[in-house]
């Protein structure tokens, strides 16, 4: 078994066992466990009360950060109608194509954080649901990227908006930045990302709703907050 480094092992020290933390509280104590010698992410988690076997408890969407992500997002987008090509470029698309796109990632390639879909794209982009799928790139209409106005929707992902989905186990990790944003810009982003999850609770979801909610950095530990304060929480 790996033994803790120093840093990790006084980290750990940070954590009070049992305590909710309020949500100034989390983002203070990982900022200061964040000190690695890169710029950490700074994470969400949650476990929910939904059976994602079931469609009618699934919970998925998008959230526009206001802050943004603190990373570079490239985009690529699914068209082929000439206005659309236009639109997709200029707003800051990373690559567009149609059906040469879709076998070049057919092929192996995706290096890439996010896809937009032209509805008449869903022919070609469809046989994709197995490399995307897994890897949470799949366009859908729900996370609004399958639209008509690509353009848009490739604006609205490289300035800040993501997308999360609940995985098997009931689990939702979401970014919300980086430990080098200031605590006001990880508290509103951590903010909008609360409340979207709450508003997304599923009519079929009977029970407690938010069972877990927890921060953490790339290499920190994680703080829990209350779930019934975090339920409460707007965005700013």
């Amino acid at each position: 078994m790996a033994k803790a480094s120093k840093r990790s092992a006084a980290n750990s020290k940070k954590v009070e066992f049992g305590k909710y933390y309020a949500l100034g509280e989390a983002v203070a104590l990982v900022k200061e466990c964040a000190n690695a010698k890169f710029d950490e992410t700074v994470e969400l988690g949650f476990l929910l009360g939904v059976d994602p076997r079931h469609a009618d408890q699934m919970v998925r969407g998008s959230v526009a950060l206001p802050h943004g992500t603190g990373k570079t997002v490239r985009v690529v987008v699914f068209c082929e109608q000439e206005e659309q090509v236009k639109a997709a470029q200029e707003a800051g698309a990373d690559f567009v194509g149609s059906e040469d796109l879709a076998n070049k990632i057919l092929g192996g390639w995706t290096d890439f954080d996010a896809a937009v879909a032209a509805p008449d794209m869903m022919r070609h982009v469809g046989k994709l649901g197995k490399i995307l799928g897994p890897r949470g790139l799949m366009p859908s209409p729900k996370a609004g990227t399958v639209t008509p106005n690509v353009g848009q929707a490739v604006r609205e992902i490289k300035a800040g908006k993501i997308e999360y989905r609940v995985d098997k186990n009931a689990n939702i990790h979401v970014p919300v930045g980086k430990a080098s944003f200031s605590p006001e810009q990880l508290e509103e982003n951590a903010s909008a990302v609360i409340e979207a999850i709450v508003k997304a609770r599923p009519a079929a979801c009977k029970g407690t709703y938010l069972k877990v909610v927890c921060m953490s950095s790339t290499m920190g530990p994680g703080f829990k907050m209350d779930p019934v304060a975090a339920a409460a929480i707007k965005a700013r």
